[in-house]
């Protein structure tokens, strides 16, 4: 799994546009309180259900790799 340049303001970016995803569906409300590691595993198990993103195979599945893989994402979006 190879880094991406500017990773961490794009994990940033995938974590905020994730929540107005997920709101606008109406199918969660993050309250101030939800870690940003909540936050990420909600968000990708939620864009992998909608079949917006491959899901990563379950035995490699992690906190850096759901990073990675919504950082990813995050820099497909306008």
């Amino acid at each position: 799994m190879k880094k991406l340049k500017n990773e961490k303001e794009l994990v940033k970016k995938a974590i905020a546009e994730g929540m107005k995803y997920g709101e606008r569906r109406g199918v969660v409300e993050f309250e101030p309180t939800d870690s940003a590691t909540e936050k990420i595993e909600y968000i990708y198990r939620l864009l992998v259900h909608d079949k917006v993103m491959q899901p990563i195979p379950q035995d490699q599945i992690s906190q850096v790799a759901m990073k990675h893989k919504l950082a990813i994402w995050a820099s497909k979006l306008k």
